[in-house]
């Protein structure tokens, strides 16, 4: 496996597809969309972590604004992207670690206005290690990949620590 994005490649799709509807250009070229217009879609067996997609299109050249919601509990395991990404938390307190191994119990807390650049193909894991929901939005220069660091092993999972 080369990575998850072909594993995502339909939800991408709807959100893309939910993304023309909402993303409407003015006549100057300024596209506002509101939290309530976010078009969020479920990831695979993510445990209800979902991605929105909220400018560009991830799959091709150019740059993108995805947003990631992480369930209270839900992380990733260790991966990583293909080229950098430009991380801001919007809500909650995400937690964040680097490296091969998952371990949530030195994972660094970031609170909302946070902000983390992942470095391309470096790699790393993160989610909500808490009770509270948490939002990220990446921005990055497409095609975006992931690749997780042990294939064998789920990509999503609920951690109580």
């Amino acid at each position: 496996m080369t990575g998850l994005l072909p594993r995502f490649m339909p939800v991408l799709a709807c959100a893309l597809i939910g993304l023309s509807a909402l993303a409407a250009t003015d006549d100057k070229g300024f596209v506002r969309i509101t939290p309530d217009e976010v078009n969020w879609k479920d990831f695979p067996n993510g445990h209800g972590a979902q991605l929105a997609v909220v400018m560009g299109d991830p799959t091709k050249p150019g740059i993108y604004v995805t947003r990631v919601k992480f369930p209270p509990h839900v992380m990733d395991r260790p991966h990583w992207h293909g080229e950098d990404r430009h991380i801001t938390v919007l809500k909650g307190t995400w937690y964040t670690g680097t490296g091969d191994t998952f371990d949530p119990d030195h994972a660094v807390a970031l609170k909302p206005g946070s902000y983390m650049l992942h470095p391309a193909k470096a790699v790393h894991w993160d989610g909500s290690a808490g009770d509270e929901e948490v939002i990220v939005e990446a921005i990055g220069y497409g095609p975006t990949s992931t690749t997780p660091q042990d294939p064998s092993q789920p990509f999503w999972l609920e951690y109580k620590h």
